[in-house]
């Protein structure tokens, strides 16, 4: 009754399409790198964490029960394409409401695919539905379809229940974490684990280490997958350090992180080497975040080095930049 995205699409003449690249993470990090990649490729997959407890997306996941839509949102938006036509459906889609009682702070397209969940009856089905509407160059897969938790253990053995609380600490953010665990465990949806198997790429960030990139891996089938993929694996290094997760961490200590949970060597890592201005790291500072020290000589895989920065008032990577340097491996 509805339609899929689960099958690729044909690409039009002249984009390279010899590739075919996931993307593991979350948040604005994946919407960043599948932002840039469409450019150059429709084989994409997006492998999206699906852990987020805090905000509109948190208040639709205890109220109905459903898995949280928003990286889900996110990365829809991403591998839309960007044309006047779509624009106000992309602009709907990101659309969040003001003021109204119930309404205020929610998103529009977190109740759009809520809505849809509904009416279709399943999650994967709801966004299957959304992909193919905006008529997406990818696809979009939740890491899992099974409920739970993300937890953290911190150096002090706190233990936090629950990604917002994570992501927005009211313990003290300068403890380290030293451990993350999903409760219960959940189980990967077999698209994801068929994805890696079949890919040429495998691209692991950027994002919040320990909310949108890590929880990924902590699913059971997707560490597996990437140990057994003969696919090349490439970890996109943050630009800035985030209070109450990675508070101090080098550019050696994301590689560590991410090297552990995977479980196996990584190919590469790809960091940025531009300097942002005093003005916007000043501005960061204030929210106790820093830019990542860049430690090479401390890093055990290769390093690929760029000028990835896109500096306007966010201090993020440049998806366009990135793109062609991920393209370009």
């Amino acid at each position: 009754m509805y339609a899929s995205s689960t099958s690729f699409k044909t690409p039009p003449t002249g984009v390279v399409a010899v590739k075919k690249i996931v993307v593991i993470g979350g948040g604005t990090g994946a919407y960043t790198v599948l932002r840039g990649l469409k450019q150059y490729t429709h084989y994409l997959t997006a492998i999206v964490s699906m852990f987020d407890s805090g905000g509109s997306t948190g208040k639709l996941r205890d109220e109905f029960g459903y898995l949280p839509p928003g990286d889900v949102r996110r990365c829809i938006l991403a591998l839309a394409p960007e044309t006047e036509k779509t624009r106000i459906l992309r602009d709907l889609l990101n659309y969040r409401f003001t003021k109204g009682e119930g309404l205020s702070q929610h998103s529009f397209g977190n109740l759009w695919l809520t809505a849809l969940t509904d009416i279709i009856g399943n999650e994967r089905g709801a966004i299957d539905y959304l992909s193919s509407l905006f008529n997406i160059k990818g696809r979009v897969l939740p890491v899992t379809l099974d409920n739970c938790h993300l937890c953290a253990e911190l150096s002090d053995g706190t233990q936090i229940r629950g990604e917002t609380n994570i992501d927005v600490p009211k313990h003290d953010g300068s403890l380290r974490i030293q451990r993350i665990f999903l409760q219960p465990s959940a189980h990967a949806l077999a698209d994801c684990v068929d994805a890696i198997d079949t890919a040429d790429l495998v691209v692991i960030g950027p994002g919040d280490l320990y909310t949108s990139v890590l929880p990924n891996i902590l699913v059971h089938g997707i560490r597996e997958a990437l140990q057994a993929t003969h696919a090349k694996k490439l970890y996109v290094c943050n630009v800035m350090t985030k209070w109450g997760e990675t508070h101090g961490f080098s550019a050696s200590d994301f590689v560590r992180e991410v090297t552990s949970y995977v479980g196996c060597p990584l190919d590469g890592v790809v960091v940025n080497t531009s300097t942002a201005s005093s003005v916007l790291v000043d501005k960061y500072a204030q929210e106790r975040a820093f830019p990542v020290r860049f430690d090479k000589e401390n890093i055990t895989v290769p390093v690929v080095e760029a000028d990835l920065l896109n500096e306007k008032e966010i201090l993020r990577h440049d998806s366009f930049k990135l793109a062609k340097v991920l393209i370009g491996l």
